[in-house]
């Protein structure tokens, strides 16, 4: 029995150690340490360390989220140029349309004049079309007749 008794004993002192052992690794590799002000040195800024830091770590959403937002900016202002550039194109091409559409209609307009047409009628030998050497005609119609609308 006094075998036993001492067994259990060392076995006590065994897990009291090993306990305490436990407790000083959990507090050195605690992630609740605040590391001082005076401890941040450009090495660990550029090694990512102070990405580790607990007030990083709280506002990891905060950063995700800003982080978010500025792509959905950058895409959205990316649109916007594009957007801006066909416009600036479809206008460019409206011009030349409108311009287009002048010349024609000036031109229609020019090959349309009876000067223009009685020419071309002179050029043209074997055509059966002459100018008219008598006057249009003047027809009136009485304001009441057949096509009054009076059903008499």
């Amino acid at each position: 029995m006094a075998e036993e008794e001492s067994i259990r004993e060392e076995l006590k002192a065994t897990e009291q150690k090993a306990i305490e052992k436990l407790k000083e690794l959990k507090a050195q590799v605690s992630e609740d340490e605040q590391t001082p002000v005076g401890a941040l040195t450009l090495r660990k800024i550029l090694g990512g360390d102070i990405l580790s830091a607990v007030p990083v770590r709280r506002q990891v959403w905060l950063i995700l989220l800003i982080v978010l937002f500025m792509v959905v900016y950058v895409a959205i202002r990316y649109q916007c140029q594009q957007d801006m550039i066909k416009i600036s194109q479809l206008e460019t091409e409206l011009k030349d349309a409108k311009y287009r559409a002048l010349s024609s209609s000036s031109t229609l307009t020019e090959r349309c004049r009876e000067s223009q047409v009685l020419e071309v009628l002179r050029q043209n030998q074997d055509s059966v079309l002459h100018a008219s050497d008598q006057p249009p005609y003047i027809i009136n119609i009485p304001e009441s007749g057949l096509f009054s609308g009076d059903d008499e």
